[in-house]
């Protein structure tokens, strides 16, 4: 596995076990009260497990499985892939904790922009491996 795809799967993994803490907090919050502030943690739980862990789960298993056609590098083109890596992180850093910490509606529209282009760095790392059936 090349170096882009465990750095992005080993981070998928880390907002994994954070956000399983976080909802374990809150759900025992809810049985046995212990801070009444542990239920705003929501909106960055959302975050880190949907966007956090799972698309960048699924982006770190696309870097090293997407087949290569031609003279291509066998990864591709990897800038546009750290570029991905980068933009995806700050995106859901910003808006999860622009969420829980009410920051201005600026900061997590930034963050958003940040996820947006993320996904199409991804996307232009990914189009040139991506080819019709029979060609």
């Amino acid at each position: 596995m090349i170096c882009l795809s465990v750095w992005v799967v080993r981070t998928a993994l880390l907002y994994l076990s954070v956000g399983l803490l976080m909802g374990a907090l809150m759900l025992a919050q809810k049985g046995v009260p212990i801070e009444g502030t542990l239920l705003r943690l929501l909106p960055l739980h959302i975050e880190l497990v949907l966007v956090g862990w799972t698309l960048q789960l699924g982006m770190g298993i696309a870097f090293w499985i997407l087949p290569r056609f031609g003279r291509e590098p066998r990864y591709g083109r990897q800038a546009f892939g750290w570029l991905a890596y980068g933009l995806l992180n700050i995106g859901v850093i910003c808006v999860g904790v622009g969420q829980w910490l009410a920051a201005p509606p600026l900061v997590i529209f930034l963050g958003r922009v940040a996820e947006v282009l993320a996904v199409v760095s991804f996307a232009a790392h990914a189009w040139p491996r991506i080819k019709p059936l029979g060609v």
